[in-house]
C-alpha cells in the first residue's frame, strides 16, 4: 500500500484527487480545517491542517515516509494588474510555487535518505501558457511551477524520483471563494471536446502519472483541457466558399 500525500485536499480538484487514491494510505493537507476534516473522514485519511506557505509545516508533511506527493494546493484571488500589491503577489507565489518547492525538496530528501523511489505530481494550469486579465500573479506562479517540475525531474531522476505536472483546462468546481460568471465560464471552456472539465478528469490523470504505467515519464506536463490548447474550434473560416485564399497570403 502506497502512502499518498495530497495538499490542497479540502475541496475541488484536490479533494477529487484524494478520492481517486482511496485504498492507499492517505494524508491530506489544507488550511481549511473543517472542510478537510470532512473529506478525510469520508476517505479514512489522516488530515494535517496548516498553511503550506509555512516552511516548517510544509516540510513536516513528509516526515512519515510518503511514496506519492501531489501538490494540488493553490490560490487564485483575481486581481487586476493595476491593483496588484507586493503582498498580494507574494501570497500567490508562496502558496502556488514556494509550498510545492518546500514539500518536494523535503520529499526528495526523505526518499534519498531511505533509499526508496517516489513520485511527485504538481497541479499547474492552462494559465501557465496563456495570460488572462486579473491573473498576472496566478499565471506567473503556474509557469514557474511547470519549470520547477522540470528542474526537479532533472535533479531527482537519478534517485528514482519522478516529477510531473498536470495542467487542467477550465474545470467546474464549487468555489465560493472565487466564483465566476456563466459568461466567463463559457468563454474559457471552449474546446474541441465541447464540455467543461470535471475534477475527476484531473484526478484520473494524476492517478495514472503516479502509477507504474507512467514509469518512464518524468519532467512532463500533461495538459488535460479537452484540447483547448490544441487550437480554437469556435473561430469561423477565414473565407467563404466562393473565395480562395492563396497559401502564404494570410497570417493570424
Amino acid at each position: 500500500m502506497r502512502h499518498v500525500l495530497v495538499t490542497g485536499a479540502a475541496s475541488g480538484i484536490g479533494a477529487a484527487i484524494a478520492a481517486r487514491f482511496r485504498g492507499d494510505r492517505l494524508t491530506l493537507a489544507d488550511v481549511d480545517g473543517d472542510r478537510l476534516a470532512a473529506v478525510a473522514a469520508e476517505l479514512g485519511a489522516e488530515c494535517r491542517v496548516g498553511d503550506l506557505a509555512d516552511a516548517r509545516f510544509a516540510e513536516s508533511l513528509v516526515d512519515s515516509g510518503v511514496d506519492v506527493l501531489v501538490n494540488a494546493a493553490g490560490i487564485y484571488p483575481a486581481t487586476p494588474l493595476l491593483e496588484m500589491t507586493a503582498a498580494k503577489w507574494d501570497r500567490v507565489q508562496d502558496v502556488n510555487v514556494r509550498a510545492a518547492m518546500l514539500t518536494t525538496v523535503a520529499f526528495g530528501q526523505s526518499c534519498v535518505a531511505a533509499g526508496r523511489s517516489g513520485v511527485v505530481v504538481n497541479i499547474s494550469s492552462g494559465a501557465a501558457t496563456r495570460a488572462r486579465p486579473g491573473a498576472a500573479h496566478y499565471a506567473t506562479s503556474k509557469a514557474a511551477l511547470e519549470m520547477l517540475t522540470k528542474a526537479c525531474a532533472v535533479e531527482l531522476g537519478p534517485h528514482g524520483i519522478r516529477v510531473n505536472a498536470v495542467s487542467p483546462g477550465f474545470v467546474t468546481v464549487d468555489s465560493a471563494a472565487n466564483p465566476v460568471t456563466e459568461e466567463y465560464a463559457a468563454a474559457v471552456s471552449v474546446n474541441p471536446l465541447g464540455r467543461r472539465g470535471r475534477p475527476a478528469d484531473i484526478a484520473e490523470a494524476v492517478h495514472w502519472l503516479a502509477g507504474e504505467q507512467a514509469a518512464w515519464i518524468t519532467g512532463a506536463v500533461l495538459r488535460v483541457d479537452g484540447g483547448s490548447t490544441a487550437g480554437a474550434p469556435g473561430l469561423p473560416l477565414h473565407w467563404d466558399g466562393a473565395t480562395a485564399v492563396q497559401e502564404g497570403s494570410l497570417h493570424v
